[in-house]
């Protein structure tokens, strides 16, 4: 019997799974957590830490400024964790990613199992995730200024062509890391050095003019810059590059899919 697939548009097969997808997510959300005395707490646990740390310790003892115009210490803690949610989101995709197929074996050895639904599920729960330490910031920041900005309703436009990307990139690796194992072990190593170039700790504005091009063509660039823009800003986003980075996506998640579908073909002999 042939992958179902196999026989439609990715868009419309994604669909026909969906409730397939929405157990996996779910399952793969609580699965994380199983055997802890705090279960899912933890999700929501864990980011209030992390900015509460980050908030003690460049707030209150560094005293870090993100700008000369920033008036509030505060602010160096919520402009770096919007910075670090979202190259967190890809780290979390990326890095898990090239295991998938090696720790679902059963899964490959099912000849009608769709295991193109694998990767969107790894890349849906780190968006659950996500959305978790979204919530915590937005938290603090009402804490902080007493006020929202109306432009944070923006911010599913802003990461919307990232996830797409992520998609493709996942599904890439996913298929890689059947055949080089080691492919686990860099992806590590290149998301760690990807959070240093990318303006999570620095705006991009603070890089020398010559490294600004080159700087720009990091994925996770624009992404950053326009969720401080919408969330802590109240600034619209630039809707021509975040057009111009879906198209960019789009092709990225075609090529990703096309190459996962060819090394399918031999998954099954290689685990």
């Amino acid at each position: 019997m042939a992958n179902p697939l196999t026989q439609s548009s990715l868009p419309v097969a994604l669909w026909r799974h969906r409730h397939l997808i929405a157990t996996m997510t779910w399952r793969e959300v609580l699965g994380r957590y199983r055997g802890s005395a705090g279960g899912l707490v933890w999700s929501l646990l864990t980011p209030i830490l992390m900015l509460s740390v980050y908030t003690a310790v460049f707030s209150g003892i560094f005293q870090a400024r993100w700008s000369q115009e920033s008036s509030s210490p505060l602010d160096y803690a919520l402009q770096l964790f919007v910075g670090l949610i979202i190259h967190g989101l890809a780290a979390e995709c990326l890095n898990r990613s090239p295991g998938l197929m090696v720790g679902n074996v059963s899964y490959v050895k099912r000849v009608v199992f769709p295991l193109e639904t694998l990767p969107v599920v790894n890349l849906l729960s780190a968006v659950f995730h996500f959305l978790i330490s979204l919530a915590v910031l937005l938290v603090f920041y009402f804490a902080v200024h007493r006020h929202l900005h109306a432009t944070a309703f923006w911010l599913p436009v802003v990461v919307a062509p990232y996830v797409v990307m992520l998609a493709g990139v996942g599904w890439f690796l996913a298929g890689l890391g059947v055949y080089l194992r080691d492919i686990a072990q860099l992806t590590g190593l290149l998301t760690m050095i990807l959070m240093f170039l990318s303006p999570v700790f620095y705006p991009a504005s603070a890089l020398p003019a010559k490294f600004q091009t080159i700087f720009q063509l990091n994925p996770l660039t624009i992404i950053i810059e326009q969720g401080r823009a919408v969330l802590l800003d109240g600034k619209a986003p630039d809707l021509l590059s975040l057009s111009i980075y879906m198209v960019a996506a789009l092709v990225v998640a075609f090529f990703g899919y096309r190459s996962f579908q060819v090394m399918k073909k031999g998954f099954a002999d290689v685990l």
